[in-house]
């Protein structure tokens, strides 16, 4: 997985509405890039829900948010009208920013192993690095660790 410092991997990827979004479009401003497993799973929508609460919050500190999943982008529009979810959410089914972030791992649930994404978030700054790492992150407080990193209130 990636960690602080490291130069974040560039991606391009289709967003809810198919229009292809870029991670250097952002260049130049701090970004938050948060990797989830599945569209309407009660996890990845209370983050989401969450991230979406807050996002006044991230419009006022000029940090625009992305989430990443496997889901197709016609998914992730029946998501982001489901719970007026105002960020980007980008499809990543051929898993090209999931693998080059690090978040496609072995997990374990119920004993069973399998490969999955790891929820993780990265904060990447100005200038295209990883400012901060967050992986196995907790769906109901994520949201507010980021914005609480941001603030630099942690």
């Amino acid at each position: 997985m990636l960690e602080a410092g490291m130069t974040a991997p560039m991606f391009t990827l289709p967003d809810q509405d198919g229009n292809m979004v870029s991670l250097s479009d952002f260049a130049g401003k701090r970004i938050v890039v948060y990797f989830y497993p599945k569209d309407n799973t009660p996890g990845c929508t209370r983050q989401a829900c969450a991230f979406a609460g807050a996002y006044g919050e991230f419009e006022k500190l000029g940090v625009p948010v992305i989430g990443i999943s496997r889901d197709s982008s016609a998914s992730h529009r029946k998501f982001a009208d489901k719970w007026t979810l105002p960020f980007i959410l980008l499809s990543d089914p051929e898993r090209q920013a999931i693998e080059s972030y690090g978040v496609w791992q072995e997990k374990k649930m119920y004993g069973k192993v399998s490969m999955g994404i790891v929820r993780s978030t990265f904060i990447i700054g100005a200038d295209g690095k990883v400012e901060k790492a967050m992986p196995k992150v907790k769906p109901d407080t994520n949201a507010q660790e980021v914005l609480d990193y941001l603030r630099g209130t942690v």
